[in-house]
């Protein structure tokens, strides 16, 4: 994963800390790789809803954008072997472009991007779980899996 990426890549994170360790590691593969970002946090994600009554958040603004990108590196802290709130979240949202078709005609172009993930933790390794979250969901949109990088923090 240490490879320069394209300009065609965003970095997607979330962390309870505004300023913490994911704050860092960003900040770190941004240093090496100036691509864009977006923060899950600086936005409004409502959960996701059965019946698909949500107030005016900003889901598909965001999720519009981020199919402009090819390359989607997700960062984040594992919490209790998952991912923060808001990303699963988020996450959860892309479900609204399955059941609408006209959506899904978008959500399709999937099939043809990237994605990585990168982790952090007190833990040396990034369990199974939280990795598997990321790459199954991914793998089921027909995205291409191109690493995970995790980082021990203290």
């Amino acid at each position: 994963m240490q490879q320069k990426t394209n300009h065609n890549t965003i970095v997607i994170y979330s962390s309870a800390r505004k300023k913490g360790n994911t704050s860092k590691q960003v900040a770190e593969y941004l240093n090496k790789n100036p691509v864009a970002s977006l923060c899950l946090d600086d936005y409004d994600l409502v959960p996701y809803r059965y019946d698909k009554k949500y107030s005016d958040d900003d889901f598909y603004i965001l999720f519009e954008q981020l199919l402009t990108y090819q390359h989607w590196v997700f960062i984040s802290p594992v919490y209790w072997y998952s991912t923060t709130v808001q990303m699963k979240i988020f996450i959860d949202r892309i479900t609204d472009y399955m059941d609408d078709e006209k959506r899904a005609v978008k959500l399709r172009t999937l099939r043809e991007k990237r994605f990585s993930i990168l982790s952090n933790a007190t833990s040396i390794y990034a369990p199974s779980s939280f990795i598997d979250m990321f790459k199954n969901t991914f793998f089921y949109l027909g995205m291409t899996f191109v690493g995970h990088e995790h980082k021990q923090t203290r």
